[in-house]
């Protein structure tokens, strides 16, 4: 949540974010059960975002989601701020090469973000979804781009994590991560052993620049299920292409630069 001193704005933007964490319509007395903010100020914030367009409110059911004018927001920056429209075929051919699921990341702060995802063959249960937001420190993606960041950056980013426990496999600590992110350097590519969700196992690969800095980061995902790290692997040679041609195709982009705020 932001905090007070980023003003209004800031009030604002928590404010959406706390809707949008409820996945669906919420009321008023479930938010401000959740709110650190005052009755008065959480409805006042809320008219101002409804007048806005940024909320919608259904007067029938007394609640409030997401409103058309975020929505069109959310797609200009999908087109102009993320990686996902020059890499949609480069993640098509991948997927059709090995199906399994593929996912498409980029670092928002300390976290991870997913733009874009295609589905395996057979459609496989699990939590990443284009828009969500993941933890950086326990994800394939989040190690692989991590590993590849100036020393002042990964500690911000680090200084972040939570550290949360998800499954018997996730690194709770820094020096156990900060271990295993010499070792993707090492060999160029980052595993997700179970780390996040149990079953679920992914290889991942950074996607960066020329000047070697880091975009976002693609994986090839699947379950234990289905298929091993060991025959994952085997994906690699693919899925190195893969970013070095998302990579060329940023050469006349501009993204936003991963700025991290302990």
């Amino acid at each position: 949540m932001q905090t007070n001193a980023d003003g209004t704005v800031g009030k604002a933007l928590a404010v959406l974010e706390e809707v949008a964490s409820f996945e669906r319509p919420v009321r008023f007395s479930e938010l401000q059960g959740k709110s650190e903010y005052p009755k008065a100020t959480l409805y006042r914030l809320l008219q101002t975002l409804t007048k806005q367009r940024m909320l919608s409110y259904d007067p029938d059911s007394g609640t409030y989601s997401m409103g058309v004018r975020l929505v069109c927001l959310a797609h200009a920056a999908w087109r102009t701020s993320s990686l996902a429209p020059i890499a949609r075929p480069y993640m098509d051919k991948l997927s059709e090469n090995t199906g399994e699921t593929v996912h498409l990341a980029q670092l928002d702060h300390a976290q991870v973000i997913y733009v874009d995802k295609r589905n395996a063959t057979q459609h496989l249960p699990m939590y990443s979804e284009a828009g969500k937001v993941g933890p950086a420190y326990c994800t394939g993606v989040g190690k692989a781009m991590m590993a590849y960041l100036p020393d002042d950056q990964l500690a911000g980013v680090l200084a972040q994590q939570s550290w949360h426990r998800f499954t018997d496999g996730t690194m709770t600590d820094e020096a156990a991560l900060r271990a295993e992110l010499v070792a993707i350097r090492e060999r160029g590519h980052a595993y997700d052993r179970e780390e996040h969700e149990p079953g679920i196992i992914c290889v991942a690969l950074p996607i960066r620049n020329d000047s070697g800095r880091v975009l976002g980061a693609i994986s090839v995902t699947s379950s234990t299920l289905r298929t091993s790290l060991e025959k994952l692997d085997t994906f690699v040679p693919l899925i190195r292409e893969t970013a070095h041609q998302i990579a060329r195709e940023t050469q006349n982009w501009r993204f936003p630069e991963i700025k991290v705020t302990a």
